[in-house]
């Protein structure tokens, strides 16, 4: 049974959108569903069930971090029969080309979190996205013109770091932006047999330090929720 899910079996679709803020996912259920049924309010984390386009879908508010994330995902994966997990949420970009309001697809996710190694006890384990989502989401998107941004992203324990300079060490390497929370969905959809990719929408950049306001990152990331919802 689901502590955190007030949900009865068959009230959960087999797709579920995933975003971090709960009311990122009422805006989706009320701006892009039909038919829609709220189906968990516990904790305040909303669920919702509708149709898009004719096929029943799902949007789940997961919180923020990791350990949040994990929660929800096991929950939908084990006790609601979920098979393909989409989350939306936003980043913060470390490299110069990838600006403010561009598309993020998170073809794998590092991380500084401990999450994995207690797991794997102490080794590596890489966290990938669905190549078949992945391969849906770019063509979706190219088809609305745009050109999103493939690659590795970061997945932090961490909003304000100590250390103001740590993500030049990440874009050394390519990472292309940092949230917190893909590396627990990708390990959870690895381990249970799903599918799970992350659509990002860039909300800030460490590189120009520019930012957005909370009302936008709630309400007008739409082409990645669009972009979801296609491949759902």
């Amino acid at each position: 049974m689901s502590v955190h899910i007030g949900a009865k079996q068959g009230d959960i679709a087999e797709t579920v959108l995933m975003p971090g803020d709960p009311l990122r996912a009422k805006y989706i259920a009320d701006n892009f569903l039909e038919d829609v049924v709220c189906y968990n309010k516990v904790r305040g984390m909303y669920g919702y069930t509708g149709t898009y386009k004719g096929k029943r879908v799902s949007v789940q508010g997961s919180g923020m971090g990791l350990p949040s994330l994990s929660i929800y995902a096991h929950e939908l994966v084990n006790e609601f029969m979920v098979k393909k997990l989409i989350r939306v949420g936003s980043c913060g970009s470390f490299q110069p080309e990838v600006e403010l309001r561009d598309i993020v697809i998170a073809q794998a996710a590092s991380t500084n979190s401990s999450i994995n190694k207690n797991r794997f006890k102490g080794m590596d384990f890489a966290p990938v996205g669905s190549f078949d989502l992945i391969m849906g989401a770019v063509a979706k998107a190219m088809d609305m013109g745009i050109n999103p941004h493939v690659g590795n992203i970061l997945s932090s324990d961490v909003f304000y770091d100590d250390e103001p300079e740590f993500w030049k060490q990440w874009a050394k390497y390519g990472v292309l932006a940092v949230e917190m929370e893909t590396t627990a969905l990708y390990t959870i959809a690895a381990k249970f047999g799903v599918q799970a990719l992350t659509i990002l929408t860039v909300s800030d950049s460490l590189v120009t330090q520019q930012g957005l306001p909370a009302e936008d990152r709630e309400k007008t990331f739409t082409q990645m929720m669009e972009i979801a919802l296609e491949i759902a």
